[in-house]
């Protein structure tokens, strides 16, 4: 028959088993019953997130948030405390970041930045034996941008379309040009041509050839002012004597009077 001391023992280690045993399940269930839902589920800069605790008995002492792999003093942004009458007191981790704690748990960071990122873990204690923690991950991005391949095809067209732009304008202003320069050659050269052809329009007359006039058969005979019979056939005048004039006055030549035919 054991001993009432032995009996006591006994108890006493059953008793401290079952302690120990409630004390690594309550955690575990306590992690598994709580979660953080994140309001933007993808924050981006300057944006509001909102952090709720989901699953949060009705009664607790206080709750506490960090910004850490680890929960300690040097990675709490507040602590929360509802009986007080300003429950809520910054941490060490708080910063210049502007974040507002409530009574169930939640947490609201204004104006979100990208160093904001990291990991959220809240620790609810119900009471000093009984703690229930949840953590999250936090992204925060910059402000939303189209990817780099959406924007790639658009690129290369606006590239394309730039750079035959440029092509065509410079082949219309060399074309222009050319057809200028080419002009104005076609237009010296004609220019030139005529001239040059300008003189054969009027052929020179041989050097040699003097005589301009041609001579021509007269019409009429040539009647000699002395009445000559002999000098009709000749063209050119003979000398005359030196009282010629004389000559003229006694014998004058009827012929040019007989020339004179009186009109019908």
């Amino acid at each position: 028959m054991a001993s009432p001391e032995g009996a006591r023992r006994h108890f006493s280690k059953g008793l401290l088993l079952s302690a120990s045993i409630l004390a690594l399940w309550v955690p575990q269930g306590s992690r598994a019953a709580l979660r953080i839902q994140k309001i933007p589920e993808h924050p981006q800069k300057n944006q509001d997130l909102l952090l709720s605790v989901r699953g949060i008995p009705d009664t607790f002492q206080d709750f506490n948030w960090y910004l850490g792999e680890e929960a300690h003093g040097g990675t709490m942004l507040f602590t929360y405390i509802p009986e007080l009458q300003r429950p809520q007191r910054d941490g060490s981790a708080m910063g210049q970041r502007d974040i507002v704690g409530f009574p169930n748990g939640s947490m609201l960071l204004h104006r979100a930045q990208p160093t904001d990122s990291g990991t959220y873990q809240v620790a609810v204690t119900i009471n000093p034996a009984w703690t229930m923690r949840a953590k999250t991950k936090v992204q925060v991005e910059e402000k939303h941008k189209e990817p780099p391949i959406t924007h790639l095809p658009m690129s290369v067209g606006i590239m394309v379309a730039i750079i035959i732009g440029s092509l065509a304008a410079g082949a219309l202003f060399i074309g222009s040009i050319a057809h200028l320069l080419l002009t104005r050659s076609w237009r010296g050269q004609s220019h030139r041509t005529t001239t040059t052809e300008e003189p054969e329009a009027h052929p020179k007359h041989n050097a040699g050839d003097e005589n301009i006039y041609e001579v021509m058969p007269s019409p009429t005979l040539l009647v000699s002012p002395l009445g000559d019979p002999g000098s009709a056939n000749t063209a050119m005048p003979q000398p005359l004597p030196e009282n010629h004039h004389y000559q003229d006055l006694l014998n004058p030549d009827p012929a040019p009077y007989c020339q004179l035919v009186p009109r019908p």
